[in-house]
């Protein structure tokens, strides 16, 4: 949850040697490319739960222009507002980089299935509020890339 601790355990995992004969040795020639970033919750958003297990997560990567929250954070942040006042989806987490590509915001939402999640979505666009706040938001937007999640049974959103 800070830097020293992650220090600490890629320290202690470097020095591992049951790890890296079981799990590295066996994972490095799987691995075409790693991309490492840190990111926070933002200080608008706390972190949520799903209402019940089950259900499917969407993650969505906004690439924003350079200024950080400082230019685009408030417009950023009435469009999600937007999203979670039409009902159809729940709000787990909202995280701003700090390393990493800089700007970059990952949402993370729930949704009671694929096909609530589209006809919300559906329901969404065509609010004339979440229109304006999008409007408003997506003029600092470089890219947005959506992808679908099923947790697994090990996974604690599950």
């Amino acid at each position: 949850d800070n830097f020293a601790h992650r220090t600490a355990v890629r320290h202690a995992l470097a020095n591992d040697k049951d790890w890296q004969g079981k799990f590295i040795s066996a994972a490095l020639p799987l691995i075409e490319k790693q991309h490492n970033e840190v990111a926070y919750l933002v200080p608008w958003c706390q972190l949520g739960k799903p209402p019940k297990e089950g259900g499917v997560y969407e993650w969505v990567t906004f690439q924003m222009k350079p200024g950080g929250p400082a230019l685009w954070g408030e417009a950023f942040q009435a469009a999600i507002n937007a999203h979670i006042n039409t009902g159809y989806t729940r709000l787990i987490g909202v995280f701003h980089t700090e390393y990493g590509l800089l700007n970059t915001v990952h949402v993370l939402w729930w949704n009671e299935s694929p096909d609530h999640r589209a006809a919300g979505r559906h329901s969404a666009h065509e609010d004339a509020r979440v229109v304006a706040a999008v409007r408003d938001s997506v003029r600092f937007l470089e890219s947005q890339k959506n992808v679908y999640l099923i947790p697994l049974q090990c996974s604690p959103l599950k």
